[in-house]
């Protein structure tokens, strides 16, 4: 499928990368496609950075490096040179073509996010669409909120075996979200609703999430099934269960494991498998964060097996 977007092949060829970056990429919110890619880049090729097609869509950099005498320009020529520091917020609009010199190491993350999901948000917050994001070059934003997204995702990208879609499109629709209201001004019009899922649709999405425990539905493949936005759904999700869908689909796998590690004839790495992790490092460090013993530990107190960590 071509990219249309600034990520993968397109953010490499925008910044003379030799290798192609990760991206994770979400179709969680109507016609629009948001991304994110990590970009690591020690020895950086020198030189002006390439030029991307001109699109109606917003670049917002989660800068992870000091970047001292940045040099920005914008529509072909300079306009301002700055100090950007690490775990600062940078918004860039795609129509006024930015770019920059490259003469140092790289290493930040590209949200990229088109006015197409900024309109769809609007939407199902109901409310006017936002305007213009603040996207002055000199202006750094210390934003938590996308630290700590940020954060989360930058693990997600270096292990895409053990992240499932979930997960992108909830974190990826939070990011929208957020700079939405904080950067566009997004004010809802009328009050959402406060209230989770009737019992019928609660029961029928953890039935659908428990029957996949490897984590291949989507959120607006389960939202689609009670006509209810991506929002809405994990919004009243969230609600009735306590968790979003995500976080309950984990704890799910993880009590199937435990379900699982009664039967003495399977191994850890058998069991992570048919529990829907990746692979038992995954199993591992998981259920170890749920459960407050590793997976072996567990077993050996629960079963008096003599099972080790291997």
């Amino acid at each position: 499928m071509k990219q249309n977007g600034l990520y993968g092949q397109n953010v490499q060829r925008y910044l003379h990368l030799e290798r192609q970056p990760s991206s994770l990429i979400t179709r969680s919110l109507r016609n629009a496609e948001i991304a994110v890619t990590e970009v690591l880049d020690d020895n950086p090729v020198e030189g002006p950075s390439g030029q991307m097609d001109i699109q109606d869509a917003y670049m917002v950099g989660l800068k992870l490096y000091d970047y001292p005498n940045a040099e920005r320009w914008e529509r072909g020529g300079p306009a301002t040179k700055i100090d950007i520091r690490a775990g600062s917020t940078h918004l860039y609009d795609m129509k006024k073509n930015p770019s920059f010199i490259i003469n140092q190491p790289l290493h930040f993350l590209i949200f990229y996010l088109p006015r197409s999901a900024l309109n769809s948000i609007s939407e199902q917050f109901n409310a006017p669409r936002v305007g213009e994001l603040p996207s002055q070059l000199g202006t750094g934003h210390d934003d938590p909120i996308i630290r700590h997204i940020g954060g989360t995702l930058l693990q997600a990208l270096r292990r895409p075996a053990e992240t499932n879609q979930l997960f992108i499109d909830y974190a990826m629709l939070a990011f929208t979200a957020h700079a939405a209201q904080t950067y566009g001004g997004l004010r809802t019009i009328r009050a959402l609703s406060r209230g989770g899922l009737a019992p019928w649709q609660i029961k029928r999405a953890c039935e659908r999430l428990d029957s996949d425990l490897g984590g291949t539905l989507s959120l607006p493949q389960i939202a689609a099934e009670f006509g209810l936005s991506v929002s809405h759904f994990s919004r009243a999700f969230r609600i009735s269960t306590g968790l979003p869908p995500h976080q309950w689909l984990l704890r799910q796998r993880v009590n199937a494991a435990k379900q699982l590690m009664t039967a003495r004839d399977l191994s850890l790495s058998e069991i992570a498998i048919s529990a829907g992790f990746a692979n038992q490092s995954h199993f591992t460090r998981v259920f170890s964060a749920q459960v407050g013993a590793s997976p072996a530990a567990w077993r050996r107190e629960t079963q008096g097996t003599g099972e080790s960590e291997s």
